[in-house]
């Protein structure tokens, strides 16, 4: 029985370990790189364009900070619940229409489910920062300079003999490039002969000038430079006024359309652009946020369709839709500045 018991044990905290893990993709696709900071805590050490951070625990709530490679963007912070155990999440990092970068939930799908994307980071999430990696120095040296010399002598002979008997020979020679000049005066009765040897010698030095280059290369981010940039909610234009929601069946109808998107972000717009076109009341917009996964998709698109409600004195009543206080706060305080 104890045999039975622990073995029991074993398998259900192995299959409990296995259901509190969740992981989180953050992904850019116009190929600006990134770090992602998650609780203040640099996850990954290299700008990458694709992060994959697992062994998230379930129903956590973590602060992300995307910090670009280039410095021109500002880095961009929010806040992420993991909502459903053993499942993985991905976020799109995008511009919006004012050029700025803004992170959107993109889906949602069971980890055994999840695709294996191309050149993608996967990291295991970590409380302490990774190690920077040592700074690497490339040193390259040239040869040593080179001194070209070139050698020219002079050598030249002169013999005195007596003035009244003398005979003069005068040669001249140029060998390999040295010239020589021999002038040789002979004497045939007296014997009196002087030779006077003269040497000159010159050096043209020719030099050869090289520059030795030393290149230096290295990376290091400690990962809490941040400039939190909180993401702005866009609003539209408002109608003049709602008095009165739209029939049931209209509404069914518009919800349809909304529950059939596969991807969060397009949910979100296509929900938008429906309430934007009617009035609706605090139960169908309440229908609406019950169709998003995504605790700030929620809250995103409750503030949105305050300006089309019909009955706004209820408006109250949509706090209970949210999970978590930080956000009930926020949505009441949105309540108060109406």
């Amino acid at each position: 029985m104890k045999k039975f018991l622990l073995f029991t044990a074993i398998i259900l905290g192995t299959y409990l370990a296995q259901a509190q893990n969740c992981n989180a993709v953050f992904f850019n696709q116009d190929g600006s790189r990134f770090q992602v900071v998650l609780n203040g805590v640099l996850q990954n050490i290299n700008f990458e364009t694709n992060v994959k951070v697992t062994d998230l625990k379930f129903e956590g709530s973590y602060k992300v900070t995307v910090i670009f490679e280039d410095n021109q963007f500002a880095s961009v912070t929010k806040s992420i619940y993991m909502m459903d155990n053993n499942t993985e999440y991905s976020f799109e990092i995008k511009k919006n229409k004012k050029g700025e970068y803004v992170m959107r939930p993109s889906g949602m799908v069971a980890i055994a489910q999840a695709p294996v994307a191309p050149q993608q980071s996967v990291v295991s999430y970590s409380t302490t920062p990774p190690t920077a990696p040592a700074a690497t120095t490339t040193t390259t040296v040239q040869p040593q300079a080179t001194t070209d010399v070139v050698v020219t002598e002079t050598v030249t002979t002169t013999t005195t003999v007596d003035p009244a008997n003398q005979e003069n020979i005068s040669v001249g020679m140029n060998v390999g490039g040295v010239g020589m000049n021999v002038n040789v005066s002979v004497n045939d009765g007296g014997m009196n002969t002087g030779t006077n040897v003269q040497t000159t010698s010159s050096q043209t030095v020719t030099t050869t000038t090289v520059t030795s280059s030393s290149t230096s290369s290295g990376n290091y981010n400690d990962g809490m430079t941040t400039n939190p940039v909180h993401e702005p909610i866009p609003v539209e234009a408002t109608p003049t006024g709602c008095h009165q929601a739209i029939p049931s069946s209209d509404f069914s109808a518009g919800k349809a359309s909304v529950e059939k998107q596969s991807f969060a972000d397009t949910k979100l717009k296509v929900a938008k652009t429906f309430t934007k076109n009617n009035c609706l009341s605090v139960k169908q917009i309440k229908e609406i946020m019950g169709l998003f996964s995504f605790e700030e998709t929620k809250f995103e698109y409750a503030k949105f369709a305050y300006d089309f409600c019909a009955d706004k004195k209820n408006y109250y009543q949509l706090s209970d839709d949210f999970t978590f206080a930080t956000t009930v706060d926020e949505f009441n305080e949105f309540l108060e500045s109406k």
